[in-house]
């Protein structure tokens, strides 16, 4: 019996967000340069898609460049601003075909001006598409965006458009990037660290979390189900006990 068919289809989590790390460490194991463990990072960005798509996954968030990453050297940067330019542009067609719809989220000015233009038409090439949600995390991270849309919120209060005593949680949450799209029930970070280096953290409050020691360009789509059925053993309770999980069965 292969992994997908070990996996509960009435269980499934509608939202799974993966901080894809490991990919320089890759390369220094086998003597390459940085650039090639990037290179075959995006590979495993199409195997995991794919096996996204395949388990009927609704959306799939990948962590691809954070705020902090702009402090990396400038080369390496560019190359991985090139390379996000190669992928989205190299992959539009087969994703459009696929059903897949490309989301992004992020301080999208941040990006140079080609990069932005391609994921943008990305964006709208694939806007169409029924099938699994790509969100990209690009020049994202939590804090900008837990500050950002804390600003929004204050100029509609001053602006009369809000009125403080109406922001609860749900409010909130409209005014962050990812407004519309489901918090992720599953998050997967590779490369053996554990912890989520400022990804989703107001999203992921009630995630299951999943520590992988595989570096990204190793990961694939058994690893990807082997996540799945993982979650899939777990309690999901939300503060209840277990006891009020079974009543409400």
């Amino acid at each position: 019996m292969s992994l997908i068919d070990k996996i509960d289809k009435n269980r499934l989590p509608a939202h799974i967000a993966i901080i894809m790390d490991g990919n320089g460490r890759w390369a220094k194991t086998r003597g390459l340069e940085r650039g090639e463990g990037h290179r075959e990072g995006v590979s495993a960005i199409r195997r995991v898609v794919e096996a996204a798509s395949k388990a009927s996954i609704q959306y799939l968030t990948l962590y691809a460049f954070s705020t902090e990453n702009w402090r990396r050297p400038s080369e390496e940067v560019r190359g991985l601003m090139d390379l996000m330019v190669y992928a989205v542009s190299k992959e539009t067609a087969d994703l459009k075909k696929n059903g897949v719809r490309i989301r992004s989220i992020g301080d999208m000015e941040r990006l140079p001006e080609y990069a932005r233009t391609a994921l943008e038409e990305c964006v709208r090439e694939t806007a169409g598409g029924t099938g699994l949600t790509l969100v990209l995390a690009l020049s994202y991270s939590s804090k900008w965006e837990l500050t950002t849309a804390a600003k929004k919120m204050a100029a509609d209060v001053v602006k009369g458009v809000l009125q403080e005593g109406d922001i609860d949680e749900g409010t909130f949450s409209g005014y962050l990037t990812t407004g519309d799209i489901p918090d992720p029930d599953l998050l997967i970070r590779t490369g053996g660290e554990q912890r989520i280096s400022n990804f989703l953290l107001w999203q992921c409050a009630y995630a299951e979390f999943y520590f992988t020691g595989t570096f990204w360009p190793d990961f694939g789509e058994d690893a990807l189900y082997e996540a799945i059925i993982e979650y899939q053993r777990r309690e999901r309770r939300y503060g209840k006990t277990s006891e009020q999980i079974e009543s409400e069965q």
